[in-house]
């Protein structure tokens, strides 16, 4: 059975710029796409190689006349020329061995270029890339205020529809609101506040706004850890050699895995996950409100029901951390109990918590390309248990094995192999609990 891990086939590789498509397929040398949790927007970088040569049946490009009066044939890069400034479209579809990569409807723009290598009959060139909402973020702003919607939700469809102009977000509902002004801030840096000011179901707060192939999104980080591994069926695993046969397909095998982060107690302490006290000043009151929060109101996990908590964890009476802020009201409400918003003390204190558990555990695995995998997507991972007894009951490891959350991945490709690195992120231990 042929591996994924091949190399992958370009079936469609193109720039596009003042109505001129030229081809790149035989010219590129590699290509890396992410997507991130962290990124409201996807990147690229595109590295090719150009001779300047006509391949038979493709166009040529040609220095326009005011640069060259003689109209010469060029490369790509000072013929076209490539500048950097939005109008470059690449176009892309790649094939391997579980699926396809299509931004052949949806194009990437190149955002700089650089020519690290030119000699006198050949050149490398390398074009850094991003979606069109990256460039339309920097070229529009949130001027109005957002006082009378529903929801966080409803104020991000409407700054993605009309500022944006996003065919498509896929969200989920908030169950709160926070009132505000635009200030001339750029739409990501207003989506991505209203991520961590946004709570979800019966208050759970925490939301990430970004972007994968199919579409932004504004997620809440407990819909996500809910979800079913998207390869239930087919865990990726971790052995040294196949688990059946040597003809065995690898399509699933992890080839390389780190730890990059684990449990830090000090740090855990120092930033509040397990207990803190909140002390909020309330400038519309002038008063001071207290809030207790602890980890036990967090249930929702990707591994046990509820993360370890260490023996030396503080008490009610004892806190790691005392946090003082000012309570974040919000600019235009008068009343949080009155115009029906959660009040803010409520999460807070409490997102921070959220994010911190989160990534508990942070590793980085690569395994054959797989274009079907997005950032937000959970997977589920095999690690073999390292033991002197017999492997009868199974080779996973009971505690690192499980399931995890991609926080962001890499679909890597070159003319001999493709491969998806991923960052993966969890905030507790065991293979199974939770909603597994």
């Amino acid at each position: 059975m042929a591996s994924s891990a091949e190399a992958a086939k370009y079936q469609l590789f193109t720039i596009t710029k003042n109505g001129k498509v030229i081809q790149l397929q035989s010219k590129v040398v590699s290509f890396d796409y992410y997507e991130s949790l962290l990124s409201p927007n996807i990147t690229a970088t595109l590295t090719y190689v150009d001779t300047g040569v006509v391949e038979k049946g493709q166009q040529d490009v040609r220095y326009d006349k005011k640069y060259d009066s003689q109209e010469r044939v060029g490369t790509i890069y000072n013929a076209l020329p490539i500048t950097g400034t939005g109008d470059e479209e690449i176009k892309f579809k790649i094939t391997s061995g579980l699926g396809t990569l299509d931004f052949s409807k949806t194009p990437l723009y190149v955002s700089g270029s650089s020519n690290p290598d030119q000699e006198s009959n050949r050149e490398t060139v390398v074009l850094n890339l991003v979606s069109k909402s990256a460039i339309t973020n920097q070229q529009t702003h949130v001027k109005k205020n957002y006082f009378n919607s529903s929801t966080n939700t409803q104020s991000v469809k409407n700054i993605a529809k009309n500022i944006l102009k996003l065919d498509k977000i896929i969200t989920d509902e908030s169950s709160n609101r926070y009132p505000f002004i635009g200030n001339m801030k750029s739409p990501f840096e207003v989506l991505i506040m209203l991520a961590s000011k946004s709570a979800y179901g019966d208050g759970k707060p925490g939301f990430f706004f970004y972007e994968t192939k199919d579409g932004h999104n504004f997620r809440a980080i407990d819909r996500l850890i809910s979800q079913t591994p998207v390869n239930d069926k087919n865990p990726y695993f971790k052995v040294e050699v196949n688990r059946s046969s040597v003809n065995e397909d690898t399509s699933f095998k992890i080839s390389s895995f780190s730890v990059n982060k684990n449990q830090n107690l000090i740090n855990a302490l120092k930033s509040g996950v397990y207990s803190s006290r909140g002390v909020f000043f309330n400038p519309k009151t002038f008063k001071e409100e207290e809030r207790v929060f602890s980890l036990g109101e967090l249930p929702q996990s990707l591994g046990k029901k509820q993360p370890p908590t260490p023996e030396v964890a503080p008490t009610d009476d004892d806190y790691a951390r005392v946090m003082y802020s000012i309570l974040d009201v919000g600019a235009l409400s008068s009343s949080t109990e009155s115009k029906g918003e959660a009040n803010p003390k409520d999460w807070q204190q409490e997102v921070q918590m959220r994010y911190n558990l989160l990534f508990t555990q942070v590793i980085k695995i690569q395994v054959p390309c797989n274009p079907n995998l997005k950032a937000g997507d959970v997977i589920r991972c095999d690690l073999e248990i390292i033991s002197p007894d017999q492997k009868v009951q199974g080779f996973s490891d009971p505690v690192e094995s499980g399931k995890y959350l991609i926080m962001d991945l890499c679909h890597h490709y070159d003319s001999l192999r493709s491969f998806t690195s991923m960052t993966l992120v969890r905030d507790t231990y065991g293979k199974y609990g939770g909603n597994q």
